[in-house]
């Protein structure tokens, strides 16, 4: 069986990935942003504040959720979802590690 040459990087290498790709979409970002200012949110009140239709605004609530980033209770008719703000603090940790790591190793010499 073939390895995927993801996993020959450094966990922290894959995580940001993983959260880079999953940032990628302006909407993903809105959700977060929404989530954050109203503590907890139904679906129906994201669509409300974006310019997608409901069944977009449950695929990117999906992602989110499936990367832990987000997390979500049925309440009868409606999903109710909150940040997982542990998980995101991870996530933060290990973009600002990227950060920290690339100006800890800045050259001043063009590179061209």
């Amino acid at each position: 069986m073939a390895q995927n040459k993801k996993d020959e990087f450094r966990i922290q290498e894959r995580e940001v990935a993983e959260f880079a790709k999953l940032l990628s979409h302006p909407a993903r970002i809105a959700i977060l942003e929404t989530l954050a200012k109203r503590k907890s949110c139904v679906c129906g009140e994201i669509v409300e504040v974006l310019p997608l239709s409901q069944a977009t605004v449950s695929q990117h609530l999906k992602e989110l959720k499936l990367a832990g980033l987000i997390i979500g209770e049925v309440e009868g008719n409606a999903s109710c979802y909150c940040i997982d703000w542990e998980n995101l603090e991870r996530a933060k940790q290990n973009l600002d590690n990227l950060f920290i790591e690339l100006f800890e190793n800045k050259t001043t010499e063009n590179c061209c």
